[in-house]
């Protein structure tokens, strides 16, 4: 299991033996590489300095799209690649991807006219396979305002109808992670690589220093794949001698309102005055907006929103959403993310190319950048095709990943999974749960959630201020994701920060007592894990000095 508790048994074993694969980065890119590794026979090692997903895996505009904007800058490949991992991420992990209807709207002036955008929906539709119910749709002006009124009217000539799929990328990441360690794969957050151990010149491994527990300790892998993320050329710097290719970094920021104030029913894709594309999308009682497109040249561990990328985008609504009054109060969190692009010269941020790239140096380190979410299993089978060329031919398998469920997704089908979350939403009551508890949690967790209402049946009664739910939701993240803080919790696990961050501030207490009784945090730990939890709160807040 990805256990919190037996977290140092997984790093002894990591000092133990040598892997045939070591790859650093815990985010979206290196959990594919872990998984497709894997499941091809190799022995492998993942660690991350932060916890996983902790960089631009979990602040991303939360989508698995082809990019459609991608068409116009002739970018082919790419949209019809990851047009079709759209589908295969969704049937492989149901429970964190869902079909989002997208409108698209026209306007006499706009960047899609009538034409452009029937025509660019077509060519999208076949590049990515799109399957018949959820083909491209051309609306009049009327049935364009039908399906979302709040749409600006003056020179709306009509819309584009499409299916894209709305994702939490954390939680992605995560059953990425854990379905790697499932096929027998090590995996440890908080753990920094601190130099390269080196064998007449090649790379053989790592020093890495543990974060969580202190100390450091080696791991030795016949071959180290650097899938850090915004930090490649970092660790490059030390691996990889030759710098014909490096990294421009981008952010992207976003923001959450209640649909209160701001009602969308629907997912719209549409044009901010200065030409960029930007997405509203409705999730549960929310709705997020973003995202910007700038370069960014600071730290990109703590990337935050600036009152500038806010005021830009409440801009956005106010301009294609002119009934609806959105002021700075009304945004109750933000989040923002570092894109690390491949670097092109005299190109603005949006129009730097999200290919990805893998660079190998002399030393044997293998670096990949650049991509996009949605194409990460297609990345991770480059990397892996890499790896595995090196050893005798047939010597491992094929890749697997494109028809492997990841946890907690193995419905046995699409049209066996509204089936499962009718039964096991009836099921809850057994356990003491309410029934919208049992639909939520399923949902959620997917096949896992038996053990979750497990969970929830034997923390009945118990103290904390805490609800059933939420003690039984913490204790299968220590065991079975290694979650380690509050922080881990409540962003990276659930998401809450983001999208309910008064949950967030009323139970941030409890919830650290709760977790300090499980993981045995001093008086210390805990004050330092809710001092890191604050400072997260004011980030998304924007309450932090700019």
């Amino acid at each position: 299991m990805l256990s919190a508790i037996t977290r140092p048994k997984t790093r002894q074993f990591m000092g133990e033996y040598e892997f045939d694969l070591l790859i650093i980065g815990g985010g979206i890119t290196g959990a594919g590489i872990a998984l497709d590794a894997v499941t091809r026979g190799l022995s492998v090692a993942l660690i991350d300095m932060q916890d996983f997903a902790g960089g631009t895996s979990s602040r991303s505009t939360k989508l698995i799209h082809g990019g459609l904007r991608y068409l116009k800058q002739l970018e082919v490949k790419m949209v019809a690649e990851t047009g079709r991992e759209r589908e295969i991420v969704y049937q492989n992990a149901m429970h964190v991807t869902k079909p989002e209807r997208m409108l698209l709207p026209f306007y006499q002036s706009g960047t899609f006219g009538k034409y452009t955008t029937s025509a660019g929906l077509l060519v999208y539709d076949w590049l990515a396979g799109v399957k018949k119910e959820e083909r491209r749709a051309m609306l009049t002006a009327e049935e364009t305002i039908e399906m979302e009124p709040l749409v600006k009217r003056q020179g709306l000539l009509g819309g584009g109808h499409y299916v894209e799929y709305r994702t939490d990328d954390a939680r992605l990441t995560i059953e990425i992670v854990k379905k790697a360690v499932q096929k027998g794969a090590l995996c440890l957050n908080y753990a920094r690589a601190e130099k390269f151990l080196y064998d007449n010149g090649k790379v053989i491994g790592v020093v890495a220093q543990d974060i969580h527990q202190g100390g450091t300790f080696p791991i030795h892998a016949k071959h180290t794949v650097n899938a850090t993320g915004p930090w490649v050329d970092d660790v490059r710097n030390e691996g990889d001698i030759s710098h014909s290719k490096k990294l421009r970094l981008t952010k992207g920021v976003h923001i959450v309102v209640d649909r209160s104030v701001f009602p969308l029913q629907q997912a719209v894709y549409f044009d901010a005055p200065d030409g960029r594309m930007i997405f509203a999308i409705p999730r549960d009682a929310k709705a997020y907006i973003g995202t910007t497109d700038t370069f960014y040249d600071s730290d990109p561990q703590t990337p935050f929103a600036t009152e500038e990328d806010i005021r830009y985008l409440l801009g956005t609504i106010k301009n294609m959403f002119p009934k609806v009054v959105v002021n700075r109060q009304h945004v109750e969190s933000t989040w923002a993310g570092i894109r690390p692009l491949i670097y092109e010269e005299g190109k603005d941020p949006s129009e730097i190319s999200r290919k990805d790239e893998i660079w190998e140096a002399e030393s044997g380190l293998i670096s990949i950048a650049g991509g996009k979410l949605t194409g990460y299993r297609k990345m991770a089978e480059t990397v892996v095709d890499v790896v595995v060329s090196k050893y005798p031919r047939h010597h491992y398998g094929p890749c697997v990943t494109e028809h492997l469920p990841l946890s907690g997704g193995d419905f046995g089908g699409i049209e066996k999974y509204q089936a499962f979350l009718a039964s096991k939403t009836r099921e809850a009551a057994l356990f003491g749960l309410a029934e919208e508890e049992g639909k939520r949690l399923s949902a959620f967790y997917g096949t896992n959630v038996d053990m979750v209402f497990t969970y929830a049946h034997a923390l009945q009664g118990d103290d904390f201020d805490l609800p059933t739910v939420v003690k039984a939701e913490i204790f299968y993240a220590v065991h079975h994701e290694m979650a380690l803080t509050p922080s881990d919790f409540l962003i990276r696990r659930k998401g809450d920060l983001y999208f309910n961050i008064a949950f967030v501030e009323c139970l941030k207490e409890p919830i650290t007592a709760f977790m300090g009784r499980l993981l045995d945090y001093d008086d210390d730990e805990k004050r330092r894990h809710l001092h890191e939890l604050d400072m997260h709160i004011a980030r998304a807040k924007g309450d932090v000095r700019q």
